[in-house]
């Protein structure tokens, strides 16, 4: 795409004039700011003045905090940027704001699940919740620093769970229960947990599975582990009466009547631990900081997603994928949550759209994935289901097609904001995405985020408009990972991040950035084909290739061959269809005319499914590797790992 690429949508007076995005640029400019003539002026003036600007936000946005900060900056370089030196601050009293200071009464929650029946809370109930579990977690031991794991469905018990452990001061980390035995205990068995709270089962499109025997297993298995709390999220599986578990409604009684206090902490203590997909070995653990993630998640719901107090947030995710951690964090608009659990597709696609209406959902969030499938189902949301008021959509996970920005405004919704966004668990938030003040093209993220100076680098570091580069960060932000877990010397996190250029983050996704400041992401570096030394993102393949009607999904890698790199093409198809010489021959002259005979494949397969992470991403790293010859050793992370074995059984991919 480039600035020719056809504008979808324009933003709208009340964008321009009453979105949240506009009142900040209104605010800056009476605090003699500015003026800022469109966005991106103010996307500049804000990683030019970066100290300035998240001083702003801290002030625009309303944190709660016992300790002003002596600076913005203590020290500047990266890695190791100091935010904020001096601050005392809680996460999960700035969350819990509608409740101190807003309508208790007003609606926190609506928990919607295959396994249980609806559920909602206000604001003060919820409060009352994580005062009670708070309780319990003193009761238990459990100090600041200390680690609260929990095998969670995303339910209102984890939500609570997560406030009451960070409201002390204690680290929060998570994986949704369909994660087996060694998968767990690769992510937890690296931050020794004090606690572990889990589900004891969850329906997913029909089917209830049990975990109870996996969390004795657990149990065992990390002795760090002085207390399992068991949540009856599936009523009908049992629960184990060892000595060490407590039931949830018991510990929720153990806490009840307990007064609620928020730990005030240095802005950069720690608050989560996030893992690396680990589909190449153990997974990686993020340490990221309360301050940090407070400020980028209150600049994105609230300023680039444009959420308030009147709106209705929903992302379809698990607790396992960051998203939820994005999710969670809607609750400082004071916006009510809406949280799912269980298929979006059983029995059919229509699951969310049929959610969105009924719930009334503002904002919806979903992967790029689901867009498509329902593109490619011929689902017409817009007119099938009432979505009046539905006034944004997000998707993430991978580049969203340039025919799926045409879906979702022919058969979805005409006015409504596309917010394509990317970012990661690397930072649990943007480097690129959304604004309303911006007008939506075709096939493209509408700009860089708000104080993230971000540019794309050629091999050399040079700056390049206009054409692929690595995505990279300049200049520090506060959200960045405060460090890895058992990394004292920070080799680890150098090596992830800096390695390529020294003193500059590299994310690691191939990017183009156009002049207008919107941009497109080809897909991961790790990933990008060489054929002939040309650089070609994955994502340039799947555009032509996913919008073939035959095509359910597909998976592009590199595979050495005779001394270059061939592209290898893995295809699953709709039901009824098989993959003919016609077809192979379509394919390959469609990747042709629509990217160039370069991205053209040596080998199309036909496979049942393409390998994913559980969170959703096509695992294209780990293929590659297959096809090299390489073993897989951390098959745990993936959703479906058997599907690597069906492709290491095609010995056509060897020949």
């Amino acid at each position: 795409m480039s600035a020719d690429a056809p504008i979808l949508r324009q933003s709208t007076a009340r964008d321009l004039q009453h979105s949240n995005m506009a009142h900040y640029q209104h605010w800056l400019e009476a605090r003699g700011h500015g003026p800022f003539q469109d966005y991106q002026a103010l996307h500049q003036w804000s990683v030019r003045h970066l100290e300035t600007f998240w001083e702003s936000i801290w002030e625009h946005t309303g944190v709660i905090a016992s300790q002003r900060h002596s600076q913005v900056l203590g020290k500047r370089g990266m890695p190791g940027a100091e935010w904020f030196p001096g601050a005392q601050l809680n996460f999960a009293e700035n969350l819990l704001r509608e409740a101190l200071h807003g309508d208790p009464d007003k609606p926190a929650i609506t928990a919607v699940s295959e396994s249980r029946p609806r559920r909602q809370l206000n604001y003060g109930e919820l409060y009352d919740a994580v005062g009670a579990w708070q309780g319990f977690l003193l009761q238990q031991g459990v100090r600041p620093g200390d680690r609260v794991a929990g095998i969670v469905a995303n339910t209102p018990e984890a939500l609570i769970a997560m406030l009451a452990t960070t409201s002390i001061g204690a680290v929060w980390s998570s994986v949704s229960p369909e994660f087996g035995v060694n998968g767990i205990l690769d992510r937890f068995g690296q931050i020794e947990p004090k606690l572990l709270v889990a589900d004891n089962g969850y329906r997913y499109a029909g089917k209830s599975f049990t975990r109870v025997d996996q969390v004795r297993t657990l149990q065992r298995r990390m002795a760090s582990v002085e207390t399992v709390v068991l949540i009856d999220n599936l009523p009908d599986a049992p629960c184990p009466k060892e000595s060490k578990h407590v039931r949830w409604e018991n510990a929720l009684a153990a806490g009840r009547g307990h007064r609620l206090t928020f730990a005030q902490l240095p802005f950069d203590h720690p608050l989560y631990i996030l893992y690396s997909s680990g589909t190449t070995g153990v997974p990686k653990c993020l340490v990221h900081g309360a301050g940090g993630i407070l400020l980028q998640h209150s600049k994105e719901l609230l300023l680039q997603g444009d959420i308030g107090p009147r709106d209705r947030f929903f992302y379809y995710t698990t607790t396992g994928w960051m998203m939820w951690n994005w999710l969670v964090s809607g609750l400082l608009t004071g916006a009510e949550l809406l949280l799912f659990d269980g298929s979006p597709s059983d029995p059919s696609l229509d699951v969310l759209w049929t959610l969105a209406e009924r719930e009334r959902i503002t904002h919806f969030g979903t992967s790029a994935k689901f867009l498509g499938s329902c593109r490619n189902a011929e689902l017409r949301p817009g007119q099938t289901h009432d979505l009046e008021r539905l006034r944004v959509i997000f998707s993430t996970g991978s580049p969203l097609l340039p025919e799926d920005f045409d879906y979702v405004y022919q058969a979805i919704k005409a006015d409504v904001l596309l917010g394509s966004i990317s970012g990661g668990t690397d930072i649990v938030s943007c480097f690129v995405g959304v604004s309303p003040t911006l007008p939506v093209r075709r096939g493209e993220i509408q700009c860089k985020m708000l104080g993230m100076d971000v540019k794309a680098f050629d091999p050399a570091g040079h700056e390049i408009v206009g054409e692929p580069g690595e995505l990279v960060c300049t200049q520090p932000a506060p959200s960045m990972p405060v460090k890895f877990w058992n990394d004292p010397s920070m080799v680890r996190y150098r090596s992830a991040y800096f390695a390529i250029y020294p003193g500059v983050w590299a994310q690691g996704d191939y990017i183009t950035f156009y002049p207008h400041g919107g941009s497109t992401i080809h897909g991961r570096c790790d990933a990008t084909l060489n054929p002939g030394g040309v650089r070609i993102g994955t994502a340039e393949i799947y555009r032509p290739v996913e919008t073939i009607s035959e095509i359910a999904d597909s998976l592009a890698v590199g595979q050495p061959w005779q001394g270059d790199v061939r592209v290898v093409l893995m295809v699953v198809l709709n039901e009824g269809h098989a993959l003919s010489d016609e077809l192979r021959h379509r394919i390959r002259q469609r990747i042709r005319e629509q990217a160039s005979p370069r991205h053209v494949p040596a080998k199309i397969i036909q496979l049942d499914e393409i390998p994913y992470t559980r969170s959703g991403k096509k695992v294209e790293l780990a293929v590659a590797k297959l096809l090299r010859g390489e073993t897989i050793a951390n098959r745990a992370a993936l959703a479906n790992p058997d599907s690597l074995d069906k492709i290491a059984a095609r010995e056509e991919l060897f020949k």
